[in-house]
């Protein structure tokens, strides 16, 4: 049962009309050959790993895959590629606990894309395992070292994609050290306060990855969702208006915790919002908020400057869309 239609609350009812799934459809197929074209184009420029474009565009071929949408054949097997010989190059550096720029942040999103790719488990997800468990230990969840918001800078962040990550790779004798961090882990979600929506989104997704138990994952959904904004949309911090980064991720967390149905008014009011926001290019633009501090490089993606936290928003909501949509055998 969704906590929020139990407790009779209606965020928003739409006054103009929902798109349809047709509408829904064409702006998904608009939107993954540009976040293919970024994908791609750091794999063949850079030799780091970088989530904003491997990892959350991974998340919108992962969910657009599943409803039938057509996946460039060798887009899954080329970015576990690349992803995978990073960490390898940084085994020692893993094993150890040391880890590489971007620490919690950058072995989180790591283990994020591999997943979303399908990989298989090996000694880079183990090594990035052991790192997850030897870092920050005895406090109950993990930091972010980076100020890159709104991705790279909430202490939920990093504790809800290290869970995930120990959730999906952990094997072995390391399978009952990491149930121990996310226990922990599940304690300080449920308990920290929240300040932004960056905090809500991924704290549902951490206590969710976490297992939570129900009465705390639908706690969360409901303050999740009560802070939509009437236009359907989300803004990362109150003093910004809606934007289709914190839509789209405010949405998907909803979807995959299974507190809210696509057939909601509020997700249906996220899914206008954010078809209505999308581009003629098929991407969504979203202004960074952080001050770059890495050598500036095209990478196919549009945007520019803000090229990096606009794929981002773009495969986050690419991702959201495909959610509205039933799965195709």
């Amino acid at each position: 049962m969704t906590l929020p239609i139990a407790l009779g609350l209606v965020i928003f009812i739409p006054v103009t009309p929902v798109p349809t799934d047709r509408a829904v459809r064409a702006a998904i197929t608009k939107a993954l050959p540009p976040l293919a074209s970024g994908a791609t184009g750091h794999v063949e420029q850079k030799t780091c790993f970088a989530c904003h474009n491997q990892t959350y565009p991974l998340i919108a071929f992962h969910e657009a895959g599943k409803r039938g949408f057509a996946v460039p054949p060798t887009l899954f097997a080329d970015q576990i590629e690349h992803v995978t010989e990073f960490l390898d190059n940084n085994l020692d550096a893993y094993r150890t606990g040391k880890g590489t720029g971007g620490q919690v942040d950058t072995a989180g999103a790591a283990l994020f894309a591999l997943e979303m790719a399908g990989a298989k488990p090996g000694d880079a997800t183990d090594a990035v395992v052991e790192y997850l468990l030897k870092t920050q230990p005895g406090q109950g969840h993990w930091r972010s070292t980076s100020n890159r918001p709104p991705t790279e800078a909430s202490h939920f962040t990093a504790t809800a994609l290290a869970v995930r990550g120990l959730a999906t790779w952990a094997r072995g004798d390391l399978k009952a050290k990491a149930n121990e961090r996310s226990d922990a882990a599940r304690s300080w979600l449920v308990k920290t306060k929240v300040t932004d929506t960056e905090d809500r989104v991924f704290r549902l997704i951490g206590l969710s990855s976490a297992k939570a138990d129900r009465t705390a994952v639908s706690a969360a959904a409901f303050d999740l969702l009560r802070s939509q904004r009437p236009d359907g949309g989300w803004g990362q911090i109150d003093s910004l208006v809606s934007d289709p980064y914190a839509t789209a991720t405010a949405l998907v967390a909803l979807k995959w915790s299974g507190e809210l149905g696509a057939d909601h008014p509020s997700y249906r009011a996220g899914v206008r919002f954010l078809v209505g926001s999308q581009r003629a290019d098929g991407t969504w633009r979203v202004r960074s908020r952080s001050k770059p501090f890495q050598p500036y490089y095209e990478s196919g993606f549009p945007h520019g400057t803000n090229q990096f936290l606009s794929a981002t928003a773009s495969g986050w909501a690419t991702a959201a869309l495909a959610l509205s949509l039933p799965v195709k055998p």
